[in-house]
């Protein structure tokens, strides 16, 4: 067993109280780690938000046990799983998809096995805080030298339930992986997919953007390469930080000044004449 996995991180969508008690369950099993929250504010039942966060933040934290928890399924026959990755990480969580993006993005999934054996969960196990009672044990095992097969049998896990982007001449069709908290769109789509739809797409040029659900809606944006391309107030395509299109108004909330709250799947095209 590596060092490094010494290493615990937590991203919930618990808030600061609930997921504190889970560092605490780390903490009093595994004293010597060093436990990190990464993040306790994923929203609510935001699977796809919170396979985003893991699969963009946890290539830049040290290898080590990273726990992962968005489980709208706890209490239900869903399994609890750790993941072991390519670096050496082991993934921690819910088998609803939420750490596969992450294992991807870690050298890729080495063996998955379950969390079944009684021995490395608390003793009493409540049917909705298994993120205290069998998941944060469960790395607080694995960061004192516990070996994953150790944990229950090997399981396949679960993939992250998304469509792909559809890229056509002329047209993309890509989901929405979730809001950020500026208000801000991130889409399941790559600059490939813009490519492949659009070939080469010089900064600045304009794009209609339309979306049927929950009500028919449509905009004129552009394609930048940053948020000051376009004025404040205006909206933009750009390619973020961790390489998805995104869809944002300068300044101001996509969400609320284009009404795109609730919509699961936008469509770029180029312009129609206005």
């Amino acid at each position: 067993m590596r060092d490094s996995r010494s290493f615990v991180s937590l991203a919930t969508d618990f808030g600061a109280a609930y997921t504190a008690i889970c560092a605490g369950v780390v903490s009093t099993i595994a004293p010597a780690a060093n436990v990190l929250v990464l993040s306790d504010e994923i929203t609510p039942f935001a699977v796809r938000e919170g396979a985003m966060l893991l699969r963009q933040a946890l290539p830049y934290m040290p290898a080590g046990v990273h726990v992962g928890i968005v489980d709208p399924g706890v209490g239900t026959p869903r399994l609890p799983v750790a993941i072991e990755t390519g670096r050496g990480d082991v993934l921690v969580g819910p088998d609803n998809g939420l750490l596969v993006p992450a294992a991807a993005g870690l050298g890729g999934v080495v063996r998955a096995h379950a969390l079944e054996n009684p021995a490395y969960r608390l003793p009493a196990v409540s049917t909705s805080f298994h993120g205290r009672d069998i998941f944060s044990p469960a790395a607080a095992h694995l960061a004192t030298g516990l070996d994953v097969a150790d944990l229950g049998p090997a399981v396949e896990p679960l993939p992250l339930d998304v469509p792909s982007a559809v890229a056509r001449d002329g047209e993309l069709t890509v989901p929405v992986l979730y809001t950020d908290r500026f208000g801000s769109l991130v889409l399941g789509g790559e600059p490939a997919d813009l490519a492949a739809a659009f070939g080469p797409l010089p900064y600045g040029t304009p794009l209609d953007v339309a979306w049927t659900d929950p009500a028919p809606g449509s905009a004129r944006v552009t394609f930048e390469e940053t948020f000051g391309g376009v004025s404040p107030g205006a909206p933009l395509v750009w390619v973020d930080s961790s390489g998805w299109l995104g869809l944002a108004v300068n300044q101001g909330s996509a969400a609320e000044v284009l009404g795109l709250a609730g919509v699961e799947t936008v469509v770029l095209r180029r312009p129609s004449a206005r």
